[in-house]
């Protein structure tokens, strides 16, 4: 299932797939909540536009020690750049609304 996909909403049952372990997915979530966390502090000058250059590290480093250490696949970053972007915010908002588990 790693082919081609003619839509987001084809794409998706696959990223989750590629997302199966819990300690993969809270890595994922918490690198996302950083990287909300520096933009809504840099927004309100409380950090320094430099900071900015920090959200590609934070997004995707705790996303890739998931993948690397727990899931022990290659990223659909490297496949599917865009589709995978977009996965990683609907998987936090599912993991937000409780449709996605990061429990036991």
């Amino acid at each position: 299932m790693h082919g081609s996909f003619s839509s987001f909403r084809e794409f998706y049952p696959y990223y989750l797939s590629e997302h199966s372990d819990v300690n993969c997915r809270r890595l994922h979530v918490l690198g996302s909540a950083l990287v909300l966390l520096v933009l809504g502090l840099v927004l309100a000058r409380a950090l320094s536009p430099w900071w900015l250059l920090s959200l590609p590290v934070l997004g995707y480093g705790f996303a890739w020690i998931g993948h690397f250490a727990f899931e022990k696949n290659k990223p659909a970053t490297f496949r599917h750049p865009l589709w995978s972007f977009m996965g990683d915010w609907v998987m936090f908002k599912d993991v937000l609304i409780g449709r996605v588990s990061i429990r036991r």
